[in-house]
């Protein structure tokens, strides 16, 4: 069971709602503090999931301290409110939240994996798009729409900074984006490493020599 290390359960769900009323003090969602306990644990083993997979991270231990994992701890609660509760004001203030403090845009009712990493999340923009599990993104780089159409990411997709996929794209299991690349309306075959811009010189896919993901994760899949 994933343990908060400064802050009690009960502390836990009173500080983000104090996070909340500060940032939005318009008198409205007095139950705030009500549901968010109500969803906290669940919530919470949702999270713990990611943070038993990042070898850095001490299994079973959250910090509300620590940036990146309070990035993804506001994600996860945002979206088991939702998916609970549908109460739109609520999540749409716990995004607000963790956009004001962490720079990073995502959206509460977009689906996230299980596992995934976020290494740095300022600038940080996710669309609602299809993404796999085990996904690594770093700061400054955008998963979007190009007129209406999202991109689908396979298993273990590493963004590295800078780096951008938009519109009709397929990206295979382990692709990983060195940084600066970007993908618009372009595939990749997979267990490659990509460099360019398809929408200048054109992209160029090499095979990767090594799976990245063991740098990141305890158990990742073998690509």
């Amino acid at each position: 069971m994933l343990k908060p290390l400064h802050l009690s359960r009960n502390e836990l769900s009173t500080y983000v709602a104090r996070q909340l009323a500060t940032f939005y003090p318009d008198g409205l969602d007095t139950d705030a503090p009500a549901v968010l306990a109500a969803h906290l644990d669940a919530a919470l083993a949702r999270l713990g999931r990611c943070i038993n997979e990042v070898r850095w991270w001490t299994p079973n231990e959250f910090d509300h301290l620590h940036s990146t994992q309070y990035t993804l701890f506001l994600y996860y609660l945002a979206n088991t409110v939702w998916k609970a509760t549908g109460n739109r004001t609520l999540c749409t203030k716990l995004f607000g939240l963790n956009k004001a403090l962490n720079g990073i845009d995502l959206f509460y009712e977009i689906e996230m994996p299980e596992v995934m990493f976020i290494g740095h999340s300022v600038g940080i923009v996710f669309a609602k798009a299809t993404y796999g599990i085990y996904l690594v993104v770093y700061q400054n780089s955008t998963v979007g729409k190009n007129h209406g159409v999202a991109p689908v990411l396979g298993e273990g997709v590493v963004m590295y900074p800078q780096t951008a996929i938009i519109g009709r794209c397929q990206v295979g299991a382990g692709t990983v984006l060195a940084q600066g690349t970007s993908l618009v309306n372009a595939d990749t075959p997979g267990r490659c490493t990509v460099f360019g811009a398809s929408t200048g010189a054109g992209i160029v896919c090499k095979p990767s020599r090594r799976n990245v993901l063991e740098d990141i994760f305890r158990s990742p899949p073998a690509l």
